[in-house]
């Protein structure tokens, strides 16, 4: 499968995979480099600022990935089928 049907595929499934984190980091890596030669040649500072909050975000993103990929790890993310077993659940119980 091609990475491009890889990402579409990923939009009907839950979760992450492999395609749409390169997509994101990749997505990340251009808008940087967008802001970067925007800074060098007009030297404005509403690009820096856009490319701190830009790394920032990325950072934020990249941690996130790296703590949800720990707790799949783990095996303490429940699946869809178990919150979904869960919620009707607690429905039962305020019907009660």
């Amino acid at each position: 499968m091609s990475f491009v049907q890889e990402i579409w595929q990923s939009v009907f499934e839950p979760g992450t995979n492999a395609s749409v984190i390169k997509a994101t980091h990749g997505s990340f890596v251009l808008l940087v480099l967008s802001l970067s030669w925007m800074i060098y040649h007009s030297g404005s500072i509403h690009f820096v600022n856009l490319l701190v909050i830009s790394l920032a975000l990325w950072g934020t993103v990249t941690w996130f990935l790296a703590e949800l990929e720990k707790e799949k790890q783990k095996g303490t993310l429940k699946t869809n089928e178990e919150l979904m077993g869960e919620e009707g659940k607690e429905e039962e119980k305020k019907d009660q």
